[in-house]
């Protein structure tokens, strides 16, 4: 397999590309396409794919929607993505998963939001420039938790608050 490996002006490793990385990478674009964008809306500019039509199905659409946005999770995994980007990938899918069960309106954010071609964009991203990606989705990953844990902090202070209201 014929690998080709950039380098900056003083050695370091910009980007590694290898034949099968571009065959996976042409193949979950064609793929994102399908599941974000296939289906052109008449007499408008805008497209949807058959992830937005699966989701009209309510709950067991949107389950099969995630499954099938977690295939291109997993080959970014596969072609050595770290943590941090598989982690924003994931957020990608996770929010659209939960607000596409919001009954019509969940199903256009689906449509409007485009998880699937965002992932295969921020895969892209790390395989053309790999450190500057990582750098950003860490920080991503960082907020995320520093967001979860202000919630976690927000939902204890309001059950204490909850509780003391109900004992006094």
């Amino acid at each position: 397999m014929a690998r080709i490996i950039d380098v900056d002006a003083s050695g370091r490793v910009e980007s590694v590309r290898s034949e099968e990385a571009e065959r996976v990478r042409r193949d979950l674009q064609q793929f994102a396409w399908l599941l974000d964008s296939s289906i052109p809306i008449p007499g408008t500019s805008l497209t949807v794919g058959v992830d937005a039509l699966i989701g009209l199905f309510p709950v067991i659409g949107d389950l099969i929607g995630v499954a099938l946005s977690s295939y291109i999770l997993s080959q970014a995994a596969r072609l050595g993505a770290p943590r941090s980007v598989l982690t924003r990938m994931a957020f990608n899918i996770g929010v659209e998963g939960v607000v596409g069960l919001i009954p019509f309106a969940g199903d256009v954010f689906d449509a409007a939001f485009k998880a699937n071609q965002r992932n295969v964009r921020l895969l892209d991203q790390w395989l053309d420039e790999p450190k500057r990606i990582e750098r950003s989705t860490r920080a991503f990953a960082a907020m995320i938790i520093v967001a979860l844990l202000v919630f976690l902090v927000l939902v204890g202070l309001g059950g204490y608050v909850l509780v003391s209201a109900i004992v006094a």
